[in-house]
């Protein structure tokens, strides 16, 4: 029906209130209406705060008796830091659910739609199933594989670089594009640098929007034999988001000591057979700690080396209108190819204009064939 599929849109929208804050949990929106009219509506804010379907239920109050509910994940039927939002529903009245993708949560995966139908509700699944799996595809691989989502996010010329051949930083993409990625990292869980990257640009890491809105995200060093000076700019700033250094497991420990008294969090893992950080074990890590999402920003190397590793879900690639020559810094670093069949390749989702830069985004592997 049109009608179930602008409410279904209403609930979406609802639900991108909530990007950036309520990992590890999902983005959620509810949207109650009766009668072909909306009474009322609701999110979820924060992981351990009610669920969308309890803010809307609770706002409608005694309307709810008889109206039906749009929201966008199935709801759930278990009791986790809040009560299952099934018992919610059963007990306001409602009378028809209409759900927009069932929950991957083995905990609920379809067990919640069931427990409404059983108890006599009219229950429908799949409206828009596509746009509210978009909303949460970080939490959808989380769950299911206990790893996070990893973006790799470039700004390069159009002949692919990230720098002039110096590692001299500069800009390279427009403000426009500057202020865009600060809205991706304000809804990501962690950065993750190189150590090459960290030591050329010291950079802060932080997310500045207009206002002093946005939220600083966890950042992360790859920093085998702990380079970083306990002076870098990321440590010396006043956030309350912390900065985590992996590091090789033979690390010398008083580099450690004055990182970790510098406010670092120090974490050893294994190294590869090409003697490098085992970014597999580097994810797992993440992932134990909640880190559902990981915008990685590079540089060349760290790119390539997540590459070659198939461990890249998605890219955010903003492209400006410039030249930077052959012995410029490549995007990607190492991949060593044999053949161009080999290539990694993306399936693009969205190319936006912003000015004359140019921002592409696609999915790989597994999450381009969904």
């Amino acid at each position: 029906m049109k009608e179930d599929l602008a409410w279904m849109r209403l609930a979406v929208r609802e639900a991108q209130k909530g990007l950036g804050r309520t990992s590890p949990n999902p983005c959620v929106g509810a949207v109650v209406v009766k009668d072909g009219r909306l009474i009322a509506k609701g999110y979820h804010r924060k992981a351990g705060t009610p669920h969308a379907e309890v803010h809307a239920l609770n706002a409608a109050g005694k309307k709810a008796r008889g109206a039906t509910i749009y929201v966008t994940l199935e709801p759930c039927n278990h009791t986790g830091r809040t009560p299952p939002c099934t018992q919610a529903i059963l007990a306001s009245g409602i009378r028809r659910v209409v759900v927009g993708m069932l929950d991957p949560n083995p905990l609920v995966a379809g067990g919640g739609c069931k427990m409404l139908a059983d108890n006599g509700l009219a229950v429908e699944h799949g409206v828009l199933a596509d746009q509210c799996r978009e909303l949460n595809r970080p939490f959808c691989k989380h769950i299911t594989t206990g790893l996070p989502w990893v973006i790799m996010k470039a700004g390069l010329s159009i002949d692919g670089r990230l720098a002039v051949a110096s590692g001299e930083s500069g800009w390279i993409t427009n403000e426009q594009s500057r202020r865009e990625v600060h809205r991706l990292r304000d809804r990501v869980d962690a950065i993750l640098i190189g150590s090459r990257t960290a030591l050329t640009d010291d950079p802060s890491l932080t997310t500045r929007l207009p206002g002093r809105r946005g939220r600083d995200p966890l950042r992360i060093i790859l920093d085998a034999t702990l380079k970083l000076p306990p002076a870098a700019q990321m440590l010396r700033q006043e956030s309350a988001a912390a900065t985590w250094i992996f590091c090789g497991p033979d690390a010398d420990p008083e580099r450690a000591a004055a990182l970790v008294a510098a406010g670092a969090c120090i974490k050893p893992v294994a190294l590869g057979d090409d003697g490098r950080l085992d970014l597999a074990a580097v994810l797992c890590e993440l992932g134990r700690a909640g880190i559902t999402s990981v915008l990685v920003e590079g540089g060349g190397r760290v790119h390539g080396a997540f590459l070659r590793a198939g461990l890249v879900d998605a890219v955010s690639l903003f492209v400006a209108p410039c030249f930077l020559g052959g012995d410029a810094l490549p995007l990607v670093d190492g991949l060593k190819l044999k053949t161009v069949q080999a290539a990694p390749r993306f399936r693009t989702t969205r190319v936006k204009r912003l000015g004359d830069d140019l921002l592409i985004e696609g999915l790989l592997g597994e999450a381009a064939e969904r």
